[in-house]
């Protein structure tokens, strides 16, 4: 041993820092009130249906996968994977050329060595993609990140934050991290929202943002943003809008929500995602106003505290972005998406299924019961349809679902398919 070594050891009174002879540490023991608990609980989901067991797929994601434990590949009715980029050959060859030539990560949070030329380059994509020059963007590891940082870092004590009764978890344990004072309006309700501005005028709130989702996931209702917009401005508010389930496929150009309704240039705000349409990965960002970016670079706990985005991500982002940008290859994927979701919702309705939504490649077939939509989900599968039943905590008591969404992947053959499945398992479980 060293000099230098030895009187290290010394100083640690001659105990040795790692041995391989040191006894192994038994494995912690959970306290048994937490276990008694935690097992209670899981009990407790199983008996009511709404325990959930993930399915293990052994392919890419794409509209014919194969799952473990299933006899045969399975048509995937289940994936946010709206205009079917997620294994489109030039997202994936960007992301591998990404992945060659700038590497597998940055070991770093962006402000100290975790911004490369790429990460600009797509923050700058992203702002064009919404109007250019008025914008700038920040990314995030995901849409969850961005909700969870931009609350606290742009509303201060004093001010307001009034959002939407069904918003997604993520802006709900962003709000909940903010100062604001916090107003809750029913979903969709225009009245009630006026009713919340008011409430926060009379409160003396300073600054006043109303926050929605521009798709409400569960249902495939899109939140009626212009009418949110008129109020807002009536009383000097901001609107943000998580436009995760509408980037790259709602509108005419796929620009989202603010599209849908012409009131684009009347967002302040807009967090959305690159892990659904544009090439399924993940990541997400916020774009708005420059300056409320800069605040957001410098004081965002999300961004500041989590890695950057792996270049594989990033180039795979820029590649979706640039099909989507580029009408030739958008308008043949819009057109097929919503024909397909037509096509669904047409012959689900005529054999009397109750559907939720509108206007959207997100069908919820409404069923009610938990277990019911377990069961069916699991006839499905052997009848090689590929769904998920939806139930409580995820939606309210008595209103569990199963979630349709369709695909610029599927053909109709497919659709065609699932609905005949749909029909055969309805008949069987009494639901039709």
């Amino acid at each position: 041993m060293s000099t230098t070594a030895m009187s290290a050891l010394q100083r640690l009174g001659g105990r040795r820092l790692f041995s391989s002879t040191a006894a192994r540490p038994k494995h912690a023991q959970l306290p048994a009130a937490l276990e008694e608990r935690v097992s209670k609980a899981l009990d407790g989901m199983r008996a009511a249906g709404t325990f959930k067991s993930e399915r293990v797929i052994a392919t890419p994601q794409r509209a014919s996968i194969e799952v473990q434990g299933a006899a045969r590949s399975v048509l995937n009715f289940c994936a946010n994977n709206y205009l079917g980029l997620a294994d489109h050959p030039q997202v994936v060859e960007r992301a591998s050329s990404y992945l060659h030539r700038w590497g597998n990560g940055l070991s770093s949070v962006r402000f100290i060595c975790g911004t490369q030329t790429i990460h600009k380059q797509l923050e700058d994509q992203i702002s064009a993609f919404y109007g250019g020059a008025a914008r700038d963007t920040i990314l995030y590891a995901s849409c969850f990140d961005a909700n969870a940082g931009v609350f606290e870092s742009l509303l201060a004590e004093g001010d307001a934050i009034i959002s939407d009764a069904l918003n997604h978890a993520s802006i709900i344990d962003g709000v909940r991290l903010c100062k604001a004072q916090r107003f809750r309006y029913a979903n969709g309700d225009i009245h009630d929202l006026e009713r919340q501005l008011q409430r926060a005028n009379a409160a003396g709130c300073r600054v006043k943002m109303v926050a929605t989702d521009g798709v409400f996931s569960m249902d495939g209702v899109i939140a009626p943003l212009k009418d949110v917009c008129d109020v807002a401005e009536r009383y000097g508010a901001l609107v943000l809008v998580d436009d995760a389930h509408a980037t790259g496929f709602v509108g005419a150009t796929g620009r989202g929500t603010g599209e849908y309704w012409g009131v684009a240039d009347r967002v302040h705000v807009v967090n959305s995602t690159l892990g659904k349409a544009l090439g399924g990965a993940s990541g997400g960002y916020t774009t708005a106003h420059p300056l409320l970016v800069s605040l957001l670079r410098n004081t965002s706990r999300p961004y500041l505290f989590s890695n950057t985005l792996a270049p594989s991500v990033v180039g795979a982002a820029a590649a979706a972005l640039d099909l989507v940008d580029n009408a030739a290859t958008r308008t043949p994927l819009l057109e097929r998406l919503w024909a397909n979701a037509a096509l669904f919702r047409a012959r689900m309705a005529d054999a009397g299924f109750v559907l939720a939504g509108k206007d959207h490649a997100i069908i919820p077939v409404m069923l009610g019961d938990a277990r019911v939509a377990a069961q069916m989900a699991d006839a499905l599968l052997r009848r090689g349809v590929y769904v998920i039943g939806f139930s409580f905590p995820v939606v309210p008591r008595d209103r569990a679902r199963i979630r349709v969404q369709l695909s610029a992947a599927h053909e109709p053959e497919h659709v065609n398919h699932a609905v005949d499945a749909f029909i055969e398992v309805g008949r069987e479980l009494g639901v039709i």
